[in-house]
């Protein structure tokens, strides 16, 4: 099995998967976790390969964008890496990840754990946090024509995996249902450390968003 062809097939299996994804999904969504990813697997005892390909393939076919449903990314991972001629505990592994990754809000809980899931998921969460999440994040409020902010709407903290999924929330809420919180859960030393600097850059950014909102600066 030669992993380096398999990692770079992938790679132009998502790009052409993902070429009118929205913005905040897109290849260099994937790109970025990718990233991310290899950075935090140097310090953690896992099989690189799997990470690599976790990451590249983690979404394919976000639930948002497919009617909720999340079995269609863990399927159309395990029909290309068995084209691929991957073997079939890596091929098992990787759509573990893919359909333990995501938040789904504060209640779920996960059903298969490994220290590679652990990499993918803290390099997929820095992505939502910081500048680059700030930015996911009112990209992905404008595509689903939310408003930015309203006051008379307080964030809905502890939803369960259907309201989280369903939630028509003003841009702003996401911050507090989903985006503070995710410096807590981080799994590896190396995602811990990365998600201080960028949470505090998310709570920087919301002082001055509510001093502008209210006209005091």
């Amino acid at each position: 099995m030669n992993t380096t062809q398999i990692i770079k097939n992938t790679e132009i299996f998502v790009k052409e998967i993902l070429k009118n994804a929205e913005g905040g999904h897109d290849w260099f969504h994937i790109l970025r976790v990718w990233n991310n990813a290899k950075l935090i697997a140097k310090n953690e005892n896992v099989d690189e390969f799997i990470v690599e390909l976790g990451a590249l393939l983690h979404d394919i076919a976000d639930s948002k964008f497919h009617d909720g449903d999340e079995t269609i990314g863990p399927k159309m991972a395990r029909a290309f890496l068995e084209n691929e001629q991957v073997e079939n505990s890596i091929v098992e592994h990787v759509e573990s990840i893919i359909s333990n990754i995501s938040y789904k809000g504060g209640n779920f809980k996960q059903t298969f754990k490994s220290p590679e899931l652990d990499v993918v998921q803290d390099a997929d969460r820095l992505d939502a946090i910081g500048a680059v999440g700030i930015a996911r994040c009112f990209n992905y409020g404008g595509f689903k024509n939310r408003s930015l902010y309203n006051p008379e709407i307080a964030p809905k903290l502890n939803q369960t995996k259907e309201e989280y999924k369903n939630s028509e929330a003003p841009t702003i809420n996401h911050f507090y249902e989903k985006l503070l919180l995710l410096k807590d859960k981080m799994n590896t030393k190396t995602g811990k450390k990365i998600a201080e600097n960028r949470h505090v850059y998310m709570e920087t950014f919301l002082q001055q968003f509510y001093k502008e909102w209210n006209g005091e600066l």
